[in-house]
């Protein structure tokens, strides 16, 4: 992008308050007609967070508009005609494939025989189930899930797993289980351990997803369980999507992967939630 002579460049974050920050940050969105906040993170030296929160803050001024990632100018058409396209399941599968499979094996290690769980769609969730399949200590386990790929993955397990599907409507492209129906069972039972996957994690806005029916019957698991883990790799956290499924409090621990920002970690701490980073060992010893 060529530079704009008339507009002065951003200063170090040392010197910019809010009101600076934001002054620049809608200088640039009317210059570039959309801007990401992991821009202006790195063009003010501040956290996605902050960039959120000045974003928002000019919002509710009615000077931008906010869309997926970033904004645009207030009058802009942009949002309209870039909608959110939610990937495909296998799309997903190719996507972060080793800090999943981290986070899977972390979270695993949390199962204790003799428990029941419930493992949400997702490409997270479905290393979770292949975790749990390599423990072979773990015995008499009962996993209710919504997802076709997960039930088919945990299949050979039987019967050391007794393995539940929800029901309901089938989702193209997801292999996930949606209302009508899917709530019908999760209504009556109440499990030790629900593993909720989401496409954000956000400390403000909480725990979304991009799909409102999805983000409807993660609710409903979240409340059939006695314990609460999200897991999302480091790139969901501090994005913000369309169906929200729960705050922050309502979870009792989120397992990430060791490259999640140490600010933004220290942010969901303070809001009462315990992080676990998984590593590898062989890398991170």
């Amino acid at each position: 992008m060529p530079h704009n002579p008339g507009m002065s460049e951003p200063q170090p974050a040392a010197q910019l308050d809010a009101p600076a920050r934001r002054s620049l940050a809608l200088a640039l969105v009317a210059e570039r007609g959309f801007v990401r906040v992991a821009e202006l993170s790195a063009a003010f030296g501040v956290t996605t967070v902050t960039a959120r929160a000045d974003l928002d803050a000019l919002e509710r001024q009615g000077a931008i508009r906010r869309v997926h990632g970033g904004a645009v100018p207030a009058s802009s058409s942009l949002a309209a005609e870039r909608p959110e396209r939610e990937p495909s399941f296998e799309e997903a599968l190719e996507a972060s494939v080793v800090p999943k499979r981290l986070i899977g094996e972390h979270a695993a290690a949390l199962v204790r025989s003799g428990q029941s769980v419930i493992l949400d769609v997702g490409t997270t969730t479905l290393q979770i189930a292949r975790a749990l399949r390599a423990r072979a200590d773990l015995d008499d386990l009962t996993i209710f899930t919504n997802g076709l790929s997960i039930a088919l993955e945990l299949e050979d397990e039987i019967p050391r797993f007794t393995v539940v599907v929800t029901g309901g409507t089938l989702r193209p492209k997801q292999h996930s289980l949606v209302h009508p129906l899917a709530g019908s069972m999760l209504d009556e039972v109440h499990v030790d351990l629900a593993f909720i996957g989401c496409n954000g994690v956000d400390p403000v806005h909480g725990v979304t997803n991009a799909n409102l029916p999805e983000a409807a019957v993660k609710a409903l698991m979240l409340r059939a369980a006695a314990r609460t883990i999200v897991v999302a790799d480091a790139s969901k956290l501090g994005e913000v999507h369309l169906g929200r499924i729960a705050p922050i409090d309502a979870f009792d621990v989120l397992v990430t992967d060791a490259s999640a920002p140490h600010a933004l970690v220290a942010e969901l701490e303070q809001s009462g939630l315990t992080v676990l980073a998984a590593r590898d060992p062989r890398v991170d010893p």
